[in-house]
């Protein structure tokens, strides 16, 4: 075998091995990601739903696992102790951690209104016409200190009620909420679809206020609204930009999704109990609210001023606090959304 040979075989053989062993490297598995979700069959969190069914995590090489509990509110007390990386839930809460001293910021805003609605059960429907009706009546949410504690007793501010005019306890939500509006535990609660659909359609219940569309929410809270969102702790952006980059990514991508396709095409992508029992009902809904998420992510300039208003007349925490409303959300990522 000539010199010229040995030499072409030795290069194919180094080559071939060099190869297969960049192919049969197993590339390193990006840490797990943990997002609470205050109820992830709820359709103002559909973003995220649609994020991890369609699989748009894991195109971002990411491994985000989603959880999900009934309240915002207990969300919330998963970011403060480390348990989760993010939650999914409501602009407000970044506000008031702000006032407690807590830096979180809204990475990616999903809502540009809340998508609840304030159902009377039907047996008091004469009685309670309005918030100003409220006095006396038990109010149902879904936790105290919750997004919609604070949505229920603003209406009340705003009509005119004070503080301990109020009797409101927090029920869940899907069917505990349900359960206790037919049981009579509460005679008006603050609820999402698709258990609002739900209860209309049934006959047991009537809609008081809706804040479904931003149209609707406007006109009930005085501008825009911006809800839900997902929102990180500050520190945990500044170490870990790159991830928090392609988690957005993952959601901008499912928000254009909503915005590109129909009600019936997103709801085909989502598991059977997500419908309630009763997809064309969800479909229905969906259809009629989807104008409630952005289409990029952004959050819109003149929400936060808004939320902080409604909280500081709901005499939330922040009434008495100087709040510095730039470092509760950033449109950074959002903007740079592939």
């Amino acid at each position: 075998m000539s010199i010229d040979t040995i030499l072409r075989t030795t290069l194919a053989r180094t080559l071939a091995a060099a190869a297969c062993a960049f192919a049969c490297v197993t590339p390193a598995r990006a840490e797990p990601i943990q997002l609470m979700v205050g109820g992830i069959e709820k359709q103002i969190y559909l973003p995220a739903a649609l994020a991890d069914r369609l699989g748009y995590f894991k195109e971002q090489g990411l491994d985000v696992q989603v959880l999900s509990d009934t309240s915002g509110g207990h969300a919330e007390d998963g970011l403060l102790t480390g348990s989760v990386q993010g939650v999914v839930g409501f602009y407000d809460h970044t506000i008031d951690l702000q006032a407690k001293g807590k830096f979180v910021q809204a990475v990616v805003q999903f809502g540009q209104a809340p998508g609840e609605v304030v159902l009377v059960a039907t047996r008091h429907a004469e009685a309670i016409r309005s918030p100003a009706d409220f006095r006396g009546h038990p109010l149902g949410v879904t936790g105290m200190g919750s997004s919609t504690h604070l949505l229920m007793q603003y209406l009340a501010r705003a009509n005119g009620l004070k503080q301990g005019e109020l009797r409101i306890s927090g029920v869940g939500s899907g069917d505990g909420f349900a359960d206790a509006l037919r049981s009579g535990r509460i005679d008006v609660g603050m609820t999402t679809e698709p258990t609002a659909s739900r209860l209309l359609k049934s006959g047991q219940a009537r809609l008081l206020v809706d804040l479904r569309t931003p149209e609707h929410a406007t006109g009930a809270l005085g501008g825009t609204y911006p809800a839900a969102c997902l929102y990180m702790s500050a520190p945990w952006i500044s170490a870990h930009r790159d991830e928090v980059q392609r988690l957005v990514n993952a959601l901008v991508k499912a928000l254009r999704y909503i915005a590109a396709h129909s009600a019936q095409d997103i709801a085909a992508q989502l598991p059977a109990d997500y419908l309630a029992g009763d997809r064309a009902l969800y479909v229905s809904t969906l259809q009629q609210s989807k104008s409630m998420f952005t289409a990029d992510g952004v959050m819109p300039a003149d929400g936060p001023a808004n939320v902080l208003r409604v909280m500081r007349l709901a005499e939330r925490a922040v009434t008495a606090k100087p709040i510095d409303l730039s470092r509760t959300y950033t449109t950074e990522f959002a903007l740079a959304a592939r």
